[in-house]
């Protein structure tokens, strides 16, 4: 099974910026989807963003325009470009895969609160 590390998660105020990374150890050439996804306490966990092995996005209505994600396969990393961030934002922000074969892999998390 492949492990997934998520970084770049912290305390920012309304209106910043973040970059989350989350690096896969080993290949991500294979993976079908790769994807970002938050939950908040006391909520269900939901999709923020994802994207194909073919550079195919999607993105929830309620972070298009304010969230870019991408990948670079020779790095084996997944990127969350974050802007104009809201309090509303405020979640642990998992990063998960979908492995041929095998299943559906996911991060630790990391933390990103939004202050007002």
């Amino acid at each position: 099974q492949v492990q997934l590390v998520e970084s770049g998660g912290g305390l920012v105020q309304s209106g910043g910026s973040l970059m989350l990374s989350c690096v896969s150890s080993g290949s991500i050439d294979s993976f079908r989807h790769m994807g970002w996804y938050r939950q908040a306490p006391g909520k269900q966990r939901e999709l923020v963003a994802g994207i194909s092995n073919g550079g195919m996005t999607i993105y929830a209505d309620f972070v298009k325009a304010r969230f870019t994600i991408s990948r670079d396969n020779a790095k084996n990393t997944m990127y969350l470009q974050m802007n104009g961030l809201k309090p509303e934002d405020t979640a642990v922000y998992s990063c998960n895969a979908v492995v041929p074969d095998t299943g559906t892999s996911w991060g630790q998390g990391t933390q990103v609160t939004v202050s007002s």
